[in-house]
């Protein structure tokens, strides 16, 4: 037990700043500052503070503003840059915003969970190329994730999507691993985790969009004949006041899905943020009522990592059930059909 109170110490510690180091530079610890400055996207990846001095990997920079330009994020005032009021990038001369395609920390940690879920994947496949699942029982990786697959396909996918839902079940399963990976992976607060990915509107309105397309682009007759001229009286159909309704109805779906990953995720790290905050804002107190409220702020810290574990699953599972469900409304057979 002690020694897992030390670790996660240890892990806490390389996330935040050290209290010493405000101290040392005599300004106040900034409450907003430090919890933006742990969920927003940046130009460099903060790994850790020692003796007052920011350990950080610095990103490549790629803008194109009058011609392709790469540079380093600390070259950036050499090379004509410097950072806005929100932290992006602008012409120092001009303060103009350039067509921004850097490699900043929410990417480099997509493209980092990204290649960890294929490796997984592929290392899963693998066993199943060299062992017969029939006479053998899936050991190690293989058998860590054939449950959890064989659970999202049957009791979610297949229930929710029909028939077809083999068709749909290479999307949905890589949805949701990706969102799964991508959420375990932020809540990791030493390198190469604790990138705010599924916390950026951006990822969840993407991963939206997908399902979107997979409900709208496949959908079939009777899916587009229920929104266009739905089975109402010929009033409703003519104003028309059902149609709008349903096509609109086709935008709030995947809204739904965006918001609701994004909100959850990003108030789950803002709340364990502002309670390890507390640790900082009672510093100037001194050593005796600065450590009670450590000691609880630490404890609840580990409670809220704990909780984060259950929330990356359920949100992952949450998304890929909806996406199915909307997958499923848009397959259905008109009554005639399944009587």
């Amino acid at each position: 037990m002690r020694r897992a109170f030390g670790i996660a110490l240890a892990l806490l510690a390389m996330l935040l700043p050290s209290p010493s180091m405000a101290a040392e530079s005599g300004s106040a610890f900034n409450m907003t500052e430090f919890i933006f400055g742990h969920i927003s996207d940046s130009y460099e990846w903060h790994i850790t503070t020692v003796k007052g001095k920011e350990i950080a990997i610095p990103l490549p920079c790629i803008v194109i503003d009058g011609g392709l330009k790469v540079f380093s994020f600390h070259d950036r005032e050499a090379a004509g840059y410097t950072l806005n009021d929100n932290g992006k990038l602008v012409n120092a001369s001009t303060l103009e915003r350039p067509l921004d395609i850097s490699i900043t920390k929410n990417v480099l940690g997509l493209i980092i969970d990204s290649v960890l879920l294929v490796v997984l994947i592929l290392l899963c496949a693998r066993w199943y190329r060299r062992h017969d699942p029939l006479k053998e029982a899936p050991s190690g990786l293989a058998g860590l994730l054939e449950p959890v697959i064989v659970m999202i396909e049957q009791d979610v996918i297949k229930d929710a999507v029909g028939p077809e839902y083999e068709k749909y079940s290479p999307y949905l399963l890589t949805a949701f691993f990706f969102i799964l990976i991508n959420n375990l992976m932020g809540i990791l607060p030493v390198f190469p985790g604790g990138a705010n990915i599924t916390g950026n509107i951006a990822v969840t309105l993407v991963m939206a969009l997908f399902t979107f397309f997979m409900v709208n682009l496949f959908g079939n007759k009777h899916y587009w004949k229920e929104i266009l001229w739905p089975d109402v009286p010929v009033f409703l159909k003519a104003i028309p006041i059902m149609p709008v309704i349903e096509i609109l109805g086709m935008f709030t779906k995947p809204f739904s899905l965006m918001i609701r990953l994004f909100a959850n995720m990003l108030a789950g790290h803002i709340m364990l943020l502002s309670v390890i905050a507390l640790i900082f804002l009672t510093a100037s107190m001194g050593p005796v009522l600065n450590g009670s409220p450590s000691f609880v702020a630490v404890l609840f810290g580990i409670f809220l990592d704990c909780l984060e574990l259950l929330v990356a699953f359920i949100q992952a599972y949450v998304f890929t059930m909806l996406s199915a469900v909307f997958i499923g409304l848009a397959h259905q057979k008109p009554e005639t059909e399944t009587n």
